[in-house]
């Protein structure tokens, strides 16, 4: 992987390492964009290699510059991914330890970037980050279960484009990764009569959702593409579908709460196959619009649903893909907000 390369091909502005290693802290810290204002950085905390961080620090930074610039909020994008530390983190006083670190290695960066929970972190870790540095967001705020009814919302909006019609009763809809969004969008959708089929890396997590919603089917990871679905929702930690996989699909629309789930090509081969694509950036932005906001769960995630019903109805208006509209609505945000020069947003308040 050429860092440079990738970093230049992305438009990123700065990659920070960061080590402590008292705590066992080793983290990349990536900014992609502050034309809007301060990244918003997700943390997450995961069992990765170093160059699974790196890149994984990179494509979610990316993201949230998109989700940012499409929710309306004056925030970059930027992302933080912490390596699990040798010892691990189930000593309470070492997962102290551990954010803590965090936070006072990012204080001298809290002009330019703002942390914020992700996968694998809580609010109370988010808590401790924010004891070395007022740049944080999320301490009150349950992002996982508000993204998770986001992109439920989002979902139906998209399925208006994508299926003829916002009802979820009786639609097939397939979730990979049932996690905290994972599992509170597959609660959603049972409520409202879909019919569900899950997957997970963890299958006794699967099982154990499946047996609170009745009628729901469990498959595993690797059978999952090849089960007949009207909806895909992957909800995992990115990249879920590789470009080989596409030709499997057996769905019309992908909709669910991963960050970049597919790579640029796998976007161009699902366009090819005929299956809509509603981005990640586009429907996983409620937790995001509530923790930078004061906006409650309910009102994040309608913003939610009339962005993604903007985004289908200007891609039926001019026949392009939604995840080319959507982009190409991100990034004319940017460039009008950031021709006005510096000094134009309320650093970080929601426009």
């Amino acid at each position: 992987m050429q860092i440079f390369e990738e970093m230049q091909s992305r438009g990123h502005e700065s990659l920070t390492l960061l080590h402590h290693a008292p705590s066992g802290l080793k983290a990349a810290l990536a900014v992609h964009s502050t034309v809007l204002g301060p990244a918003i950085a997700g943390v997450r905390l995961r069992p990765l290699d170093e160059l699974e961080a790196l890149r994984g620090a990179l494509a979610l930074s990316e993201s949230l510059t998109l989700k940012a610039a499409l929710a309306g909020l004056n925030y970059g994008g930027g992302a933080c991914v912490l390596l699990l530390p040798d010892q691990g983190v189930d000593d309470p006083h070492a997962r102290e330890a551990l954010f803590r670190a965090l936070g006072r290695q990012v204080r001298p960066l809290e002009s330019r970037v703002v942390l914020t929970e992700d996968i694998g972190v809580t609010p109370a870790d988010i808590a401790f980050v924010a004891q070395e540095t007022p740049a944080t967001l999320g301490v009150n705020t349950d992002t996982s279960s508000v993204t998770g009814y986001g992109v439920y919302r989002g979902m139906k909006a998209a399925a208006r484009f994508a299926l003829g019609s916002e009802s979820m009763r009786g639609v097939r809809v397939a979730i990979l990764g049932v996690g905290a969004v994972g599992r509170t969008l597959a609660e959603h959708l049972h409520r409202e009569g879909a019919r569900l089929t899950l997957a997970d890396h963890r299958p006794e997590r699967a099982q154990a959702l499946a047996d609170d919603l009745d009628g729901a089917a469990v498959v595993g990871t690797a059978e999952l593409f090849d089960v007949p679905c009207d909806i895909l929702a992957p909800c995992g930690y990115g990249h879920s579908i590789r470009s080989a996989d596409v030709p499997r699909l057996q769905c019309r629309l992908i909709a669910g709460g991963e960050h970049h789930p597919l790579s640029r090509n796998g976007e161009a081969a699902v366009k090819e196959a005929g299956i809509v694509y509603m981005p990640d950036f586009a429907i996983n932005a409620a937790g995001l619009i509530a923790a930078a906001t004061a906006l409650t769960p309910e009102q994040a995630a309608e913003r939610v649903y009339g962005t993604v019903l903007r985004i289908g109805t200007v891609a039926e208006q001019y026949g392009k893909p939604p995840h080319v509209v959507a982009r190409r609505m991100a990034e004319r945000r940017i460039d009008l907000i950031g021709s006005l020069g510096t000094g134009t947003a309320l650093q970080g308040r929601s426009a």
